[in-house]
């Protein structure tokens, strides 16, 4: 079963424009995220607080408490201002990527070989805190070993590449993460998935690559929240993952 996962780092990019008035409401918005069905809110701080803010990490952690079978999944690099989140609020997961603080967005997976000991020293850290641990990877098969001996519960894949050759007709954009996603599930790897995914692209991704146990969803699913509602946008995300009826 695919789980969802709401990102919810436009919400407080909307909010941040007139930040004195509070709308719309990150809680508010998780709260009717979870209340139609999400399994889980995703946040990722950055540096700049573009988004995200570190009161609303604990905000939402302080939510979570209410929905105590829901995820909380926090993304970020581990080597930038991150760690003192995981340390405070134990989140379910850390999903740790490779951001550089000037990026407008995710736009890589990690380069193992060239972070292994870096990388393997916070897994133990977050494991030791009780945090499952997924690496923000390309569809590549032949990295998951590395992945699962640094210890990482899950990986990420980095689907921006896929729905940008979905979205010109590309009958093989999911090959690639099909192969990782069945190399991980080999080594006992478990498989997320997330960036640039929609009603559209979804389904088709879901039906081709096995053994996603969940997926975070967040610039398309609130852009199609202004169309057809918060609640009612979760919803059909959950059908199109195969979730609800």
């Amino acid at each position: 079963m695919t789980k969802l996962s709401v990102n919810i780092n436009k919400v407080a990019t909307l909010r941040n424009t007139r930040p004195q008035l509070n709308i719309p409401s990150v809680i508010r918005c998780a709260t009717i995220c979870l209340d139609a069905g999400a399994h889980g809110i995703t946040v990722h701080p950055r540096p700049d607080q573009r988004h995200i803010r570190p009161q609303d990490v604990y905000d939402i952690a302080e939510l979570l408490k209410k929905y105590p079978k829901a995820e909380f999944n926090i993304e970020g690099n581990p080597f930038i201002e991150f760690m003192h989140f995981i340390e405070k609020v134990k989140p379910t997961q850390a999903t740790l990527v490779p951001d550089d603080p000037a990026a407008k967005t995710s736009d890589h997976g990690w380069d193992l070989q060239n972070n292994a000991e870096r990388l393997a020293a916070v897994i133990r850290r977050l494991k030791d805190l009780g945090t499952s641990v997924s690496l923000f990877m390309d569809p590549q098969p032949e990295h998951m070993e590395l992945a699962k001996r640094l210890g990482a519960d899950r990986i990420e894949l980095y689907t921006e590449p896929y729905a940008a050759a979905f979205a010109r007709g590309d009958r093989h954009a999911a090959d690639a993460y099909e192969k990782t996603a069945r190399r991980a599930a080999e080594l006992g790897l478990g498989v997320n998935a997330g960036h640039d995914l929609n009603l559209d692209n979804l389904p088709p991704f879901l039906k081709q690559v096995p053994h996603v146990e969940e997926v975070s969803i967040g610039h398309a699913l609130i852009g199609d929240a202004l169309e057809f509602g918060l609640a009612e946008t979760v919803r059909k995300y959950l059908r199109a993952s195969g979730l609800a009826t």
